[in-house]
């Protein structure tokens, strides 16, 4: 960890990226959206928009965001890490459903089929100053392949209320797992935010990991 600049701030609700970070011993403070804060209109779709183009314009805009927020609210300087995941299958974003019945339309669109998982993860300084330092972007790019899930199997998982929130409708780490015939590519990056890409960028800034 640098001397200068000891804080690294996770500009992320998702109790998963902070379980991650902890998980390659890396201290973290929470950099939340405060009130009034629209963080989910960041991640409007645009037509015509690929999920790779998306997933990083997405990124970009949640860490200039953070940036704002570390200024607004006069925090000691540090970095700061933002991350965005998405679930495509083709062409076709599938992010986080609207209600239980855009939920079960999603799992039938996945079961049965070959889907990219894709997040991105992005790491400044931040000074808190009017212009933030240029930061760092990777993308994690993974391929899930599912069995045929039954409509009895899709119902009982939008019963849970596990999909709501989740990219794709679904987390890796919940009983959708039981679904994956296989995986090409990162666990963590199927979580939301891959360790190892995430460990290369804070590597680059001098952290000691």
């Amino acid at each position: 960890m640098t001397a200068l600049l000891p804080v690294l701030y996770l500009a992320s609700q998702s109790p998963r990226r902070r379980q991650l970070l902890d998980q390659i011993g890396v201290r973290h403070e929470l950099l939340l959206p405060l009130a009034g804060e629209d963080a989910e209109a960041l991640e409007a779709t645009r037509h015509g928009e690929s999920p790779r183009r998306y997933v990083e314009r997405v990124t970009r805009a949640k860490w200039a965001a953070a940036c704002a927020r570390h200024k607004a609210c006069d925090l000691p300087p540090g970095w700061i890490l933002c991350a965005d995941t998405t679930v495509a299958l083709g062409d076709l974003i599938l992010g986080k459903p609207e209600d239980p019945a855009d939920a079960a339309r999603i799992l039938q669109l996945l079961s049965g089929q070959t889907h990219r998982v894709l997040t991105a993860v992005m790491v400044g300084r931040s000074d808190g100053l009017d212009a933030p330092k240029a930061a760092a972007l990777a993308v994690s790019v993974s391929r899930v392949r599912w069995a045929q899930v039954s409509q009895a199997d899709i119902d009982a998982y939008v019963a849970s209320g596990e999909p709501m929130g989740k990219a794709g409708a679904y987390a890796i780490q919940s009983r959708a797992a039981m679904w994956i015939e296989r995986i090409q590519g990162s666990y963590s990056g199927i979580m939301g935010l891959p360790l190892f890409e995430t460990s290369r960028l804070l590597r680059q800034t001098g952290w000691t990991l």
